[in-house]
């Protein structure tokens, strides 16, 4: 890549940009506002604000290798509440995408050295859905569900958290599981059934008489 090229790609931004509105960047720089966070891969190839079509300030991101919510990882515990608490957010995704690197690292039985106490996660996501995965045989099928299946536990993951069940109970915060498939381009929702899902579970993870975590 030709770094020069950066700031010239940089200054056709500013043109564009002041050429549908002179005071874009004086409105930019008021604050932000967005009504979503989203979380996802930082895969070189799944730019958020890209395949989401959304504008700078509409959405809160944060990327990490394959999409973990994980709940000692200061950073994204840290942007969570962040755009939890003070943004106020009103939905959060936690967006996966096939022939996710970390997905295929974790599936295999190799030293990754600094990266294996992140792939374990992973790996836990394949223990817990075990039954299911070892039933498909198909290596690119198990590969895809178990993207899938990374983001439904993410969500969860989402849904233990303090900030979260606050959220939901005082102004109704929704949490989705997308993922995106590179090969045609589009954004799959999961559609996950978090009421079934939470049922038999919430009665740990609740932290709130008030909250019922169902109703995420």
């Amino acid at each position: 890549m030709d770094m020069k090229k950066v700031f010239e790609n940089n200054e056709n931004w500013i043109s564009e940009k002041l050429s549908g509105d002179k005071n874009f960047f004086k409105k930019l720089s008021k604050g932000q506002n967005p009504d979503l966070l989203y979380i996802g891969c930082s895969d070189s190839r799944v730019t958020a604000e890209e395949l989401m079509g959304v504008s700078p300030g509409e959405a809160f991101v944060h990327r990490n290798i394959a999409n973990m919510v994980i709940s000692i990882d200061l950073n994204v515990m840290s942007v969570l509440n962040y755009a939890v608490n003070q943004l106020k957010v009103k939905h959060i995704v936690v967006c996966g995408h096939y022939g996710c690197g970390g997905i295929k690292a974790a599936l295999e039985a190799t030293d990754m050295g600094i990266l294996n106490p992140w792939l374990r996660n992973i790996r836990d996501v394949y223990r817990i859905h075990n039954k299911e995965l070892s039933k498909i045989k198909n290596e690119c099928d198990r590969e895809k569900r178990l993207v899938e299946l990374n983001v439904q536990e993410q969500c969860i993951n989402l849904i233990k958290t303090a900030a979260v069940q606050k959220a939901s109970t005082k102004r109704g915060i929704t949490v989705h599981g997308w993922v995106f498939d590179m090969e045609t381009g589009k954004l799959i929702d999961l559609k996950i059934n978090f009421e079934k899902i939470l049922k038999n579970i919430k009665e740990i993870y609740q932290l709130s008489v008030d909250t019922d975590l169902t109703q995420l």
